[in-house]
């Protein structure tokens, strides 16, 4: 079991990540904040006096922009393979009133920031649904299908990837080693460590220098969360203790 390539989508531009936007007329990329809601939308947070906001000002007798999101993935730790790079387009529309503040409450659920306090008045929020959504890996673009990406899910470790990787090379380098080589069957001079970690499993990288190997251990379900993620690692880091 592997994240889909919606999912991977849909993680990505969760807004965890910093991302550009591309709108149309405009030769240059802006730096934006943004979120989703619960449907995928997108959301972005523009300072209401600012070069992004004038771009994203419609032309008369518009209502709407053209707008592309693009995120680029961080990998977690040196030697993590990156997810990607995620596009997604569609038509931004400023919101106002009710929906600005329900948009608010969605962005804040997945980036909190004081500035939302002030939408309507030193920021605005607009927002737009997908129409077409890309994802770039290894040279190769694949097109998602809207309705697969509004359906998937964010990876729920994805936010905390980097803490937890750290935290097994940190506390718990020994029992790691031990229980991947025991479980991919490698030599006792193979050092593997987990480089990637989702709700489906982990990544593991091992082999000589210069010609490294990566192998996925899939977890017996998905997780739901880190307190789960929790449950499922703990024979592999208390293996001392039970056995």
């Amino acid at each position: 079991m592997r994240p889909s390539p919606a999912e991977i989508v849909r993680t990505l531009v969760a807004g965890r990540l910093p991302a550009l936007v591309h709108l149309a007329r405009q030769a240059r990329p802006h730096q934006v904040r943004h979120a989703t809601d619960p449907d995928g939308r997108v959301l972005l947070l523009v300072p209401v006096f600012s070069d992004l906001a004038a771009a994203l000002a419609p032309r008369a007798g518009d209502t709407d922009v053209a707008t592309v999101l693009d995120v680029l993935d961080l990998p977690p730790a040196a030697g993590a393979p990156p997810l990607g790079r995620a596009w997604i387009s569609g038509w931004a529309e400023r919101l106002d009133g009710d929906e600005a503040r329900g948009a608010a409450v969605d962005f804040a659920a997945t980036h909190p920031t004081g500035d939302l306090l002030d939408v309507g008045t030193r920021y605005h929020l607009h927002r737009f649904e997908v129409a077409e959504a890309r994802w770039e890996r290894a040279d190769t673009v694949r097109r998602i299908d809207p309705e697969a990406y509004a359906e998937a899910e964010p990876d729920p470790l994805h936010p905390v990837e980097a803490q937890l990787l750290a935290d097994l090379a940190d506390h718990h380098a020994e029992q790691v080693t031990g229980y991947l080589r025991q479980h991919l069957t490698l030599p006792g001079a193979d050092t593997p460590r987990v480089v990637r970690i989702d709700r489906y499993g982990l990544l593991v990288a091992h082999g000589r220098p210069g010609a490294t190997r990566r192998t996925r251990l899939a977890f017996e379900r998905p997780v739901a969360d880190v307190a789960e993620l929790s449950r499922l690692l703990h024979p592999m880091l208390c293996q001392r203790l039970t056995t």
